[in-house]
């Protein structure tokens, strides 16, 4: 069995928590580069985002959280279906994950975020 320390895990979640410029985009679909997070799927835009430290995930694991916002903006309509968070200091896309159910979203509209995100390692099997 493969089993890795919190340590090798809290460094990989260190890398998303050092991002120099972290911004988190509402995407059309799951976009594959920073690119396509930043603008071709874009829907929404939250400059700046929490990010909390590295803690224990329910189950096992490690696990970091972006905290919930209500001063995000909607740039374009469309259905969301997909979160980036990217460094836009470095053009890296840093991470996605679905959203927990599609939602249409139209443009000009207020972006918030209700429940934190969750990012993180699940333990080995």
């Amino acid at each position: 069995m493969t089993t890795l320390s919190n340590d090798v895990l809290d460094a990989g979640l260190q890398e998303i928590r050092d991002a120099a410029s972290p911004v988190l985009y509402l995407c059309s679909q799951e976009p594959t580069t920073y690119a396509e997070a930043s603008s071709t799927y874009k829907l929404g835009t939250k400059a700046s985002p929490t990010i909390g430290a590295q803690a224990p995930r329910t189950g096992g694991g490690r696990k970091i959280e972006i905290g919930t916002f209500t001063d995000g903006t909607v740039d374009a309509t469309g259905t969301a279906t997909h979160w980036a968070l990217v460094d836009g200091a470095t053009s890296r896309l840093l991470a996605t994950l679905p959203v927990p159910a599609p939602q249409a979203v139209t443009s000009g509209n207020p972006l918030s975020l209700t429940s934190a995100i969750e990012i993180g390692f699940s333990p080995a099997a």
